[in-house]
């Protein structure tokens, strides 16, 4: 009786080089191509016949070839296609070996996808700074798919009460970077930093833990003595900073401003330096103009920094108003400068927010808002620099004259 397996031998495996298919029975074969040799094993499923690559010679000898092969016919045996079988434990590995991307890795790589799309350096150092101090000590090294709702807590737990805006905004990172986890096939399950019906139920709210903190404004009426100050004060902070009141600009629109963006009596900032993406006239007060005017020309930077080819550092005028002993953000002169408008003139809501630069909220206005109301803003930024230069009272009635009357 002819045997049905086992009808190869070492010998046999060895002598065999003319292509073709050498059967060792029950539907293992040895396969020689031009291309070298190898193990198929043969079935047929559900009426189909199917053809199973078992791997080269060189790698497996005729008795583990055996043993993949009735590994096979087990399967087959139970009703499961061993192709299949392979296919789905391949990709278990792969997704395994996925899940082993540790937080950190993917806060990286979730920053370094979408740092094109920041518009300021500060945003990705803001994202950077946050999660290397309070969140990778705690989570960096675990798993993506390990991090759960205890995790998150113990990260943002601790710093809740004491800074709440700076804890709902590492939550709020924490939530992005697992968001972008599970859309690459990192983690599965839901997000264990959702705030809206997961962690809500857990923290406090922020209103009532701390009231928020707006930006510290200096009132208006005293903006006429700090320019006094300022006036006095050597360096290009001083300057910086003067040149921010005088605009109302963002600090990191004015520290960052260049030559080429002056023409004549008109700084345009372009749209990659704006908060919201769009380019923006400035016009400028007359003395804005004498400021900048007296400024030295070292390249393109109008408010270089001690490094070359840097612009000055944007905490530098916050630092200097806390040496002069303020103790007020350079952001709030923007408040300062809108509760001007609003107490102070006649001028329209819509034109102090175009000064300012804000985004239209209204849809319908915004579709019918075809200027930039410039030449309104023009004089609205020249009456803005008379009242900041205007003549102050100092020791009972002493007047120090600090303008012609000119703007």
């Amino acid at each position: 009786m002819a045997r049905t397996t086992g009808r190869l031998t070492a010998l046999k495996v060895s002598r065999a080089k003319l292509p073709g298919m050498y059967a060792d029975g029950g539907g293992l074969y040895l396969q020689i191509t031009e291309g070298g040799a190898s193990w198929v094993y043969r079935y047929m499923l559900n009426g189909r016949a199917r053809e199973m690559g078992l791997g080269p010679l060189a790698l497996f000898g005729l008795q583990e070839a055996r043993a993949k092969a009735q590994d096979a016919r087990r399967l087959r045996h139970e009703g499961v296609d061993p192709i299949e079988h392979r296919r789905t434990a391949r990709a278990q590995q792969q997704l395994d070996a996925a899940k082993a991307v540790t937080f950190q890795q993917c806060a990286e790589r979730y920053i370094a996808s979408h740092r094109a799309g920041w518009r300021h350096a500060k945003h990705v150092e803001q994202w950077e700074s946050s999660l290397q101090r309070l969140a990778f000590p705690v989570i960096g090294a675990l798993p993506v798919q390990a991090i759960n709702t205890a995790l998150v807590m113990n990260v943002i737990e601790a710093i809740w009460d004491e800074k709440p805006e700076t804890a709902s905004r590492v939550r709020g990172r924490i939530e992005s970077i697992l968001d972008w986890a599970k859309a690459r096939g990192y983690r599965t399950g839901e997000n264990p930093a959702r705030w809206k019906g997961h962690l809500k139920n857990l923290l406090p709210p922020r209103s009532k833990v701390r009231m928020v903190e707006h930006y510290a404004a200096m009132p208006y009426d005293q903006l006429p003595a700090l320019m006094v100050e300022l006036r006095v004060q050597d360096g290009i902070d001083a300057r910086a900073l003067e040149f921010t009141i005088l605009t109302a600009a963002r600090v990191s629109e004015a520290v960052g401003a260049r030559w080429s963006e002056i023409s004549g009596d008109v700084w345009t900032i372009p749209a990659e330096r704006m908060k919201g993406g769009k380019p923006h006239r400035v016009p400028l007060s007359r003395r804005a103009m004498d400021l900048l005017k007296a400024l030295p020309r070292n390249g393109d930077l109008i408010f270089p920094g001690p490094k070359l080819g840097r612009a000055l550092n944007i905490n530098a005028p916050r630092k200097l108003l806390i040496d002069m002993g303020h103790s007020v953000t350079v952001h709030g002169f923007r408040s300062s400068f809108r509760d001007w408008v609003a107490e102070r003139t006649s001028y329209p809501n819509h034109v102090a927010e175009a000064a300012l630069a804000h985004a239209v909220a209204d849809k319908v206005e915004k579709a019918y808002r075809r200027t930039d109301l410039f030449e309104k803003r023009r004089r609205l930024m020249a009456d803005w620099a008379a009242w900041c230069l205007r003549p102050i009272s100092v020791n009972a009635g002493n007047v120090v004259p600090l303008s012609n009357g000119t703007s």
